[in-house]
């Protein structure tokens, strides 16, 4: 039948089916090139994919995909998917946006079209080709949150005229233009709901909460606190983000699944772990809650009831394993 792919299954001459190979696929990467993109783009090359990365580097870095540096299965465009490209895939993996607070709200113009033109784009290409399209959507959608922990049926409580609304509605928009093309046009899509992630290839200075303790205690500087430190966040390692994007997009579910690790910790705590793990022991100074950080949810833990069921994904990594691994990346 034409556009339908048919797995011819070899069959032996005592009768015994053959496993048949597992079936490579095109598949494009939008933000491939960044954080989650780049670890994303290494586990599907080493699966036997065949990768588009597209990326505008204004967060990317070239140098987290250096190791497949002439390598067949790897494409890299240099494009920002505000404006449209066709490129023949199977799959879409949409996580081109600016992820922290630092650089969505240096141009929050950019970051709103980014959230829509971008979706908008990469939806209209999933249509065209017939591709299925992962959207990486994020916590944030949640607001400050008066349910605890988050469940997928919350719609949250969220700010519209703050400082971090760029974000937080440009997601909650592309999560409707997503499942508006779902219901009208028939496109196949999946919605991560992203929590706090960690690990190597985080900036230093990408002005979240693990890479600014971080680099405050691999500088032999005490570690700032806005308020108390009694906020708690929910904390998980990038191999696990991973491997739940990777099981929601061969899964048929479409609804919205939290992909987080539900391990809740207070600021306090967590500031704590940091300096253990980096052997300082260095002050903790508290600051008072300033403009910069308002908006800011006071607690995020996900429930990943769903992500258990339907997708059989919960995460493998301690937060004490994690922050090892990502402490020695950012020694070097």
């Amino acid at each position: 039948m034409e556009g339908r792919r048919v797995l011819h299954i070899p069959i032996s001459s005592n009768g015994r089916f053959f496993s048949p190979a597992p079936l490579k696929k095109r598949i494009l990467v939008t933000g491939g090139a960044g954080f989650v993109g780049s670890h994303l783009i290494d586990r599907l090359l080493v699966k036997g994919h065949s990768v588009v990365c597209l990326d505008n580097y204004f967060t990317g870095r070239k140098e987290n995909l250096r190791q497949w540096q002439g390598t067949a299965s790897l494409e890299i465009i240099r494009h920002d998917v505000v404006d449209p490209i066709l490129v023949e895939v199977d799959e879409i993996y949409h996580l081109a946006c600016p992820a922290s607070p630092g650089h969505y709200q240096s141009n929050a113009i950019k970051t709103l079209k980014t959230s829509f033109l971008g979706t908008f784009n990469m939806l209209g290409l999933a249509k065209r080709v017939k591709a299925k399209l992962l959207f990486s959507s994020t916590s944030e959608v949640y607001g400050d949150p008066d349910q605890h922990p988050q469940v997928e049926e919350y719609n949250g409580n969220v700010s519209c005229t703050g400082i971090r609304a760029c974000y937080d509605e440009g997601k909650r928009c592309a999560e409707a233009l997503a499942y508006s093309y779902m219901r009208q046009d028939k496109v196949r899509i999946s919605v991560a709901r992203i929590f706090n992630t960690y690990g190597p290839r985080m900036r230093l200075s990408d002005g979240r909460i693990v890479s600014n303790f971080a680099a405050q205690a691999l500088a032999g500087r005490g570690l700032t606190i806005f308020g108390s430190g009694e906020a708690t966040r929910s904390f998980q390692y990038i191999q696990d983000l991973t491997s739940g994007l990777l099981r929601l997009m061969e899964s048929s579910y479409s609804s919205p699944v939290n992909i987080g690790n539900p391990q809740e910790i207070s600021v306090k705590s967590f500031s704590t772990l940091v300096l253990q793990l980096v052997d300082e022991f260095g002050n903790i100074e508290r600051l008072d809650f300033q403009a910069s950080v308002s908006d800011d949810p006071s607690r995020r833990k996900p429930d990943i009831s769903k992500a258990r069921e339907q997708l059989g994904w919960y995460p493998m990594w301690s937060l004490f394993d994690g922050l090892t691994e990502t402490i020695f990346y950012l020694r070097t």
